[in-house]
């Protein structure tokens, strides 16, 4: 993902915590807040040490990343996402990876195109 695509800064966290609207399932928690004055989307990742060690917890992200990054072009644009990262993740490959974040972008309407 490309810098000016992440969401870094605390207070930018704590924004889309306080302001955003989320939606769940067992595997990852989703909050999405408006940003109209951005063209693209950013993206927040969380993954607590719950999750596992270091390895386990990079690995998580680097297939939420995977997932956005593929998708790109059917998300809405001019948003934040954050994704917290649960425990049963963990354990998931990439295709269940894909498949539940999927089917949480399709309970939040986050797809601007394309309907699945």
């Amino acid at each position: 993902m490309k810098k000016r695509n992440r969401i870094k800064k605390n207070k930018d966290f704590q924004k889309v915590f306080q302001k955003g609207k989320s939606m769940a399932n067992r595997q990852f928690v989703i909050y999405m807040l408006d940003q109209p004055d951005i063209k693209d989307f950013r993206i927040g990742l969380s993954v607590s040490k719950k999750i596992g060690n270091a390895v386990t917890r990079n690995k998580v992200k680097r297939l939420i990343r995977q997932v956005f990054l593929e998708e790109k072009d059917n998300i809405a644009k001019g948003k934040d996402y954050i994704i917290i990262a649960r425990k049963p993740s963990a354990q998931m490959n990439y295709h269940e990876v894909k498949k539940s974040l999927v089917h949480l972008f399709i309970k939040m309407n986050i797809y601007q195109t394309k309907n699945y």
